[in-house]
């Protein structure tokens, strides 16, 4: 692999935590500031990885067993990392992805109880090793993230995931506080309760205070 000279920066937390808002508002924040970056997103970010997306979101797949779960996750993170992450990180770009390995622990490690081993095994070959720089978990419970969730689309709306039940979302949070725990170095945990501009301004101070250090 050629060398890589960009920024890797992702943005996590269960679903309804805020963290699409969170990487949008980022991303403009950067380009305010003339850097150069590209706004990504899992499962999607090309075309062969968005039609992986549309499978495994889908309300109407309810027959989906865990293991084909796992791996679509992981072939739609091939495609997208070789086809776009990579090539932006040689080209010296912040990528910004919205979810990366880190979700597929929580949700399918921890979550579906495939274990975190087994998810990492999977993904260090789909991502031939690429990890983060900097990784920013907004952290919310299950019972206001569905709140948050049907006050912004109504029930009807919500796909295969965000339409399982409480105590696996709960699952869900504690893999990734559990991440957070063994990865201080790369992950910033925030708590999303707090206001959209509170949460953001954490994880402005964060990243400026990265950039005075290196």
């Amino acid at each position: 692999m050629q060398e890589i000279r960009g920024q890797f920066i992702t943005f996590e937390g269960p679903d309804g935590a805020g963290k699409t808002t969170q990487i949008e508002k980022f991303a403009t924040y950067l380009r305010t500031r003339n850097y150069r970056y590209l706004l990504t997103r899992e499962p999607g970010g090309t075309r062969i990885s968005d039609a992986i997306r549309t499978l495994l979101l889908d309300p109407a797949h309810t027959e989906m067993v865990n293991e084909t779960e796992v791996l679509l996750y992981a072939a739609s993170r091939a495609q997208h990392v070789k086809e776009k992450i990579v090539p932006a990180l040689q080209e010296g770009l912040i990528v910004l992805c919205d979810r990366f390995v880190d979700a597929s622990v929580a949700y399918q490690g921890y979550g579906l109880g495939i274990g975190e081993e087994k998810i990492h095994v999977i993904n260090e070959f789909a991502t031939a090793g690429l990890t983060p720089d900097r990784s920013y978990f907004i952290d919310i419970s299950p019972e206001s993230a569905r709140e948050r969730l049907i006050a912004r689309s109504g029930q009807e709306a919500l796909d295969r995931i965000e339409l399982k039940d409480l105590h696996y979302h709960e699952k869900v949070r504690q893999g990734f506080l559990g991440l957070a725990e063994k990865n201080r170095q790369r992950v910033c945990l925030i708590d999303g309760h707090q206001s959209v501009d509170e949460i953001f301004q954490s994880i402005r101070k964060d990243f400026e205070s990265i950039c005075k250090n290196k």
